[in-house]
């Protein structure tokens, strides 16, 4: 099943407002098809490991599960719709960007692949997580590919099952999604499966870079609006780092701009760093509305020009642009691609 059928899928779900942390028209590529029929999570035999994984809280063994099926929980960030990507179904999902039930925690284009199963969606409490359910689930291996990478988390999770973190050297929900990836793929036991759907979704992007050439070198800016203040997404986010894939370059101002990890706050007085030859502006929230009627947003002339892209919070392309995962990003491209086309014309 290519990517493209995946999506036909689940074109009719609904999705929910998408969230933050701190917080594109493309061809298909002639790449290797990737089956994610949820067959389960049946792992090779053989004996050994099924894997030992390289994180930053060091190598992970993860054991051959006793009954040949693997119950893996997904904690981190998109973590649920790697595994859904590579035909791994997990039993528990830690719904980060507020999907809901309704859609077993991912994104509407991954929910159809849970098949008839459902998923427990993990609690948190007191900004812990409830190990105890997650200890009730009997996991053989837990995913928190992309989190705050809190070591003291991890000892927590690795009592209960051995758990991989993101790569030496990822910031805090800033593991690329190659990365991310690449380790859950070698976590199941399905490396060779990863790297070839990593080679599908890039062939996408590269498709539709080479697509859109006008993008090459242009300035952007990948903008938040949330509460009172704004901000921008900085390389080492899904949602700048697409843009990067597709050629354009972070708006110099937005450097100088205060930054923790992957996101910069702006206050008013420097909300001008955003005026770049295209931006892209994700309303959290507010509604669309409220946000293309933004004062301080709407004297920019990036804005006046008709050159920035204003994502509807209730659309799937807020979820799949936040989500970043091997399923959302060619969403992104589907949806996005064409609007940042239409606003480069404009230059």
């Amino acid at each position: 099943m290519t990517l493209r059928t995946r999506r036909a899928r689940a074109a009719t779900a609904a999705i929910a407002g998408a969230l933050a942390i701190g917080l594109l028209a493309g061809c298909s590529a002639s790449t290797p098809e990737v089956s994610t029929e949820p067959t389960g999570s049946e792992a090779p035999a053989g004996d050994g490991p099924l894997a030992t994984v390289d994180t930053m809280f060091g190598a992970v063994e993860v054991p051959q599960p006793e009954d040949g099926e693997l119950t893996v929980v997904a904690l981190g960030w998109s973590d649920a719709e790697m595994a859904l990507a590579l035909g791994v179904t997990p039993v528990a999902v830690f719904d980060w960007q507020g999907f809901g039930a309704e859609s077993n925690g991912v994104g509407p284009w991954a929910a159809e692949l849970f098949g008839d199963e459902e998923p427990v969606l993990i609690e948190r409490g007191d900004e812990s997580l409830n190990y105890e359910q997650i200890l009730g689930l009997d996991p053989d291996v837990i995913l928190n590919t992309r989190s705050g990478n809190d070591e003291a988390e991890f000892t927590n999770l690795s009592d209960i099952a051995p758990t991989i973190y993101g790569p030496e050297g990822a910031g805090a929900f800033a593991t690329e999604w190659t990365d991310q990836l690449t380790l859950v793929g070698e976590a199941l036991g399905k490396a060779d499966e990863a790297q070839a759907l990593i080679e599908e979704v890039e062939g996408e992007i590269t498709a539709a870079a080479e697509a859109n050439p006008e993008f090459a070198g242009l300035t952007t800016a990948s903008v938040a609006k949330f509460g009172d203040a704004y901000g921008a997404y900085l390389p080492g986010d899904g949602r700048f780092d697409l843009l990067a894939e597709l050629g354009f370059e972070n708006n110099p101002a937005i450097a100088d701009l205060e930054s923790s990890g992957f996101f910069a706050n702006a206050s008013a007085e420097s909300v001008a760093a955003f005026d770049a030859d295209t931006a892209v502006i994700l309303p959290i929230g507010y509604t669309l509305e409220e946000t293309e009627q933004d004062a301080l947003l709407s004297s920019l002339s990036v804005v006046q020009d008709g050159r920035a892209v204003f994502i509807d919070p209730a659309s799937d392309l807020a979820g799949a642009w936040g989500a970043a995962s091997a399923l959302s990003i060619p969403v992104v491209l589907d949806e996005l691609v064409p609007q940042l086309a239409e606003a480069a014309a404009k230059l």
